[in-house]
């Protein structure tokens, strides 16, 4: 996203804060957006939230004209907050419908971040019930877990990155490859980012959506590959060092090869660290051919 959209994100996420998040953080009360009374915000609304606001980046995607309306600098924003009550007012509950006008309201740069924006506001609904839910942590590794998966299967990769496979047929799959074997929030946030638009391949999808449980519990994630699987005391070391060296909290997420060679690799977004045998030997090499 370029500038406008991004700061057209930070307000409708600061939206969707205060529907359901009150100001201790702990998903209770909030307060209803026509009648001003206190109304619970239960975790099963959250995820229904979820599913509207998927919904919303659904239609969007498929209707280039609609997207052009709803995003039209040209329009004033009270005029495309209408457009989007006359819209959807009828299809979806308060909250959602308070979150799809104050979507129109922003100043977007491109029609197409309109769908980037619900999908990252529907993951974040998702994620607020896993957090309700005490189910985090879960979800997580759940959804680091399936990534690897994905990675490992070079059929399943090819048909979720099908764009001409039929949704519907992707569903199934994934309904038969998750159902009762993770939680709620994970079939979910699967289910519906790899059936829906999403850029780039289903593995990279299934990563960001980690990566946003992550964010979600205010921690960054060191992508750890070893030769060997570290015994949950090197786990704690590794993670207490990282967490030191970039002055935030650092959480692993490991994942065992034996072609590095011993030693290890640890990304932590862009940055890699590599202590790998196999890395010190190709630098000695380009040392020696030098």
């Amino acid at each position: 996203m370029e500038a406008s959209s991004r700061a057209a994100l930070v307000e409708a996420r600061a939206r969707l804060d205060e529907l359901t998040r009150p100001a201790s953080g702990v998903i209770e009360k909030t307060k209803d957006r026509l009648t001003g009374h206190a109304r619970a915000v239960s975790a099963p609304e959250q995820l229904a939230l979820a599913d509207e606001l998927f919904a919303v980046a659904r239609v969007l995607n498929g209707q280039l004209t609609l997207r052009r309306a709803l995003s039209d600098p040209a329009g004033k924003p009270a005029e495309r907050a209408g457009l989007a009550r006359r819209l959807f007012g009828s299809k979806v509950s308060d909250v959602a419908l308070d979150l799809i006008e104050t979507v129109a309201r922003q100043r977007w740069s491109r029609p197409i971040d309109l769908v980037d924006a619900f999908t990252e506001l529907a993951t974040e609904a998702s994620l607020d019930a896993a957090d309700a839910r005490g189910e985090l942590d879960g979800v997580e590794d759940e959804l680091f877990r399936f990534g690897r998966i994905v990675g490992g299967d070079r059929e399943l990769a090819r048909i979720l990155n099908d764009r001409k496979a039929p949704a519907e047929g992707k569903a199934a799959l994934l309904d038969r490859l998750l159902s009762g074997r993770v939680s709620p929030v994970t079939e979910q946030l699967l289910r519906n980012v790899l059936t829906g638009p999403h850029a780039g391949s289903a593995e990279i999808a299934v990563e960001r959506l980690s990566e946003a449980a992550s964010r979600r519990r205010g921690r960054s994630v060191a992508r750890v590959t070893t030769a060997v699987a570290l015994t949950p005391d090197q786990e704690r070391q590794l993670a207490d060092v990282l967490s030191r060296l970039y002055g935030r909290t650092i959480g692993l997420q490991v994942t065992v090869d034996p072609s590095v060679l011993g030693g290890l690799i640890v990304q932590v977004g862009d940055e890699v660290i590599d202590g790998s045998i196999a890395h010190r030997l190709e630098a000695a090499e380009r040392r020696l051919a030098g």
